[in-house]
């Protein structure tokens, strides 16, 4: 059914109707008359890749944003969301992509900010937490409400935004990306939540790139592609293939192993390296692990959340220190450099929090992009600025950056193409080994294939690729070997020709039958 030719006309009761939405941002026509609805008591999913409007038309929908044309109709009425304050009036909330909350403060100050409850003598701190640990408990997240939220994990991070968007009780709940920090476990608890709220009549609008896995969730279905609404279905009518024929044509796929062309020398070596847990000293997030990587080879890691693949990229690129063990660039021992030096030497690291860890945000896209490499243009006191323009020009255009140009706020770029920012200041470095954890954390299919084309260039030229995913699709893309890790160590090796079931099982992931 396309939406292009005919209104949503389910069967549900429709609880929220957007009708001609368009929003201009000078020249640029974000959303350009979308239809869109919500149906009562029922998951309906937004598709599109990084850029298509999905993110635009939620913040019109939860008063973020204004529409330049359009209208909201809610219960059958016209109403005017001016503000969040007017969309939480309403009873719609929203769980934005990238976290929005305070560091410093406590789970429960974060969950309770600007909606603090009130005692006899102030803030009643005490059914604030009571609440918070009501909410924890529900998610089956055990967070001490006193916590401070920078000593929390991404994932944990990403169950307090959710917490919080719950306390709201609202009657629409608006979740962009809300699994891609989290463990497998997590999800699943997320999922019973959400089939909670559907029982108690709360609708929910679910934006994911993890195509299989909003499939398993949704109610409807509705593709945006180019801020134009291009398909809409309901649950019984659509599958993977007619999600990404819709998202971004026919003929897709994440690409394959590079070929034609001989590996290297071993680029990287780890020996028996071992990383000690943080929240326990006493036991180690990676074991004893060993591992060699030639030149243009590129190794996939897989694991479940706990498995170390973090720890064990952190303490190879310097951010955690080793309790055993060495890593070997180019047969040299660099296990006592610093970071910077590490980099120097050839040897990076593209975390998996690109908005706490690889950005500035108060930077540009140029000087995010030159940030790394800043000492190849800069003698003594002096910056070479043509040397950087130069170096940032050669960036946006081999990491295929879409941009209005190095001066642009890199806020102003979608989630697929900041990770490029991320990709391509590393890769301005000229490295020999790059280490890449969850590349495609929180980017679309169309973004993924791209970065992993990037990874298959530079391997073509020599580039030794370490890059971990929590998708086993992923595995079956460019990887020349697969390696599965569980509990610090390394469980299994695999070819290219590995089956998903052989890399869930290696996990200890069940196999669904």
């Amino acid at each position: 059914m396309n939406a292009t030719l005919q209104e949503q006309d389910g069967t549900d009761e429709v609880i929220l109707s957007a009708r001609h939405i368009a929003k201009s941002f000078g020249n640029v026509h974000a959303l350009k008359s979308v239809h869109f609805d919500i149906h009562r008591g029922q998951v309906t999913t937004l598709f599109g890749e990084n850029g298509a409007g999905k993110s635009t038309l939620m913040k019109i929908l939860s008063g973020v944003l204004q529409p330049t044309s359009g209208e909201i109709h809610l219960d059958g009425r016209p109403v005017s969301v001016a503000s969040t304050t007017e969309a939480q009036r309403l009873g719609i909330s929203i769980i934005h992509q990238e976290l929005s909350l305070a560091p410093n403060l406590s789970v429960r100050d974060n969950i309770f900010m600007g909606r603090e409850l009130g005692g006899p003598t102030g803030i009643d701190y005490a059914e604030e937490e009571r609440q918070t640990r009501l909410l924890m408990e529900e998610l089956d997240e055990p967070i001490d409400p006193r916590t401070p939220v920078e000593e929390l994990r991404l994932g944990q991070q990403q169950i307090v935004e959710i917490a919080r968007a719950l306390s709201a009780n609202s009657r629409i709940l608006i979740m962009d990306e809300p699994t891609s920090a989290l463990s497998a476990s997590e999800v699943e608890v997320l999922f019973r939540v959400i089939r909670d709220l559907k029982s108690r009549g709360v609708s929910i609008v679910y934006i994911s790139h993890h195509l299989e896995e909003a499939l398993t969730i949704t109610d409807h279905a509705v593709v945006l592609r180019d801020g134009t609404m291009t398909a809409y279905a309901p649950r019984r009518d659509i599958d993977l293939e007619w999600i990404v024929t819709n998202m971004v044509g026919e003929g897709f796929d994440l690409g394959a192993p590079p070929s034609g062309y001989v590996m290297g020398e071993v680029a990287l070596s780890l020996r028996e390296v071992s990383v000690p847990d943080a929240t326990l000293p006493e036991r180690s997030a990676v074991d004893r692990l060993s591992l060699d990587v030639k030149a243009g080879e590129i190794v996939c890691i897989y694991g479940l959340m706990g498995a170390g693949r973090t720890e064990l990229l952190e303490s190879v690129a310097g951010r955690l220190p080793l309790s055993g063990g060495s890593v070997l660039l180019q047969g040299r021992d660099v296990s006592r450099l610093g970071i910077a030096e590490r980099i120097e030497q050839g040897l990076v690291l593209v975390p998996e929090d690109r908005q706490r860890d690889g950005l500035v945000q108060t930077m540009s896209v140029g000087e995010n992009l030159s940030l790394a490499s800043i000492g190849s243009f800069t003698r003594r006191l002096f910056t070479s600025r043509r040397r950087e323009q130069s170096v940032v020009e050669e960036s946006i255009r081999n990491v295929h950056i879409k941009t209005d140009g190095g001066g642009a706020e890199i806020g102003s770029l979608s989630g697929g193409n900041q990770q490029k920012v991320v990709i391509g200041k590393m890769l301005a470095t000229h490295p020999d080994v790059v280490l890449l954890d969850e590349p495609s954390r929180g980017i679309d299919i169309g973004a993924k294939a791209e970065v992993f084309r990037l990874l298959s260039e530079g391997a073509r030229q020599g580039l030794a690729v370490v890059f971990t995913t929590s998708e086993v699709g992923e595995c079956l893309s460019i990887a020349h070997r697969v390696v599965v890790m569980s509990r610090g160590r390394i469980a299994a090796e695999f070819g290219a020709d590995v089956s998903k079931a052989e890399i869930m099982a290696a996990s200890g992931e069940a196999v669904a039958a």
